[in-house]
């Protein structure tokens, strides 16, 4: 009776342990339009916006824009200038031709071509970005006035420093978890 209970009680300390990490999140990169050059006049208006509803974007995820920095670029705007496919005031813009935005907040997103025309024939992207706490989209996000999802142009490498530390210690947070579970329910049957 003693070992089956012994048992019993590890097996569920192994599981409340996996279940820890399965929560763990890490940081994914989003080739937008999923590929290459793909930001660019779209051969249907909406077409990277479907792309984006069909992603599950989180905190700490990565946006990768492919584009000819010659010719277009990318801008970050508020919902209004979005919608108006307005240029004039953009919160960040970059035109070197792979652009790499970390987010750093749960949100609506909104990206426009920086290149006449473009906006107006599709070239527009929107990013729903899910928080910690949301296991699927919740049904609206208000929009944010000024987003911080993107450091500045020097300082958007393309994994930032502390993404690689963040899955390795939530699983040494699990492993450690099962090891104290396991000398509990040692410590319980002897």
């Amino acid at each position: 009776m003693g070992s089956s209970r012994f048992f019993m009680l590890c097996f569920i300390a192994g599981l409340v342990s996996f279940s820890m990490n399965v929560d763990a999140h890490e940081p994914k990169e989003f080739l937008v339009g999923g590929k290459e050059n793909s930001w660019r006049i779209p051969t249907t208006p909406n077409v990277l916006n479907e792309w984006a509803e069909k992603q599950r974007f989180k905190v700490g995820d990565v946006l990768v824009f492919k584009y000819d920095s010659k010719t277009d670029s990318v801008l970050i705007v508020e919902e209004g200038d979005y919608k108006k496919c307005n240029k004039m005031k953009p919160i960040q813009q970059y035109n070197d031709g792979i652009t790499r935005i970390k987010i750093v907040e749960s949100g609506a997103f909104f990206f426009i071509s920086g290149a006449n025309g473009h906006c107006e024939k599709g070239e527009k992207l929107e990013v729903k970005v899910l928080s910690h706490k949301h296991s699927s989209p919740p049904p609206s996000l208000p929009p944010k006035s000024s987003p911080s999802m993107v450091p500045p142009p020097a300082q958007t490498p393309a994994e930032s420093p502390n993404s690689s530390a963040v899955a390795p210690n939530v699983r040494i947070i699990g492993v450690s978890t099962m090891i104290m579970a396991i000398w509990t329910c040692f410590m319980i049957v002897f």
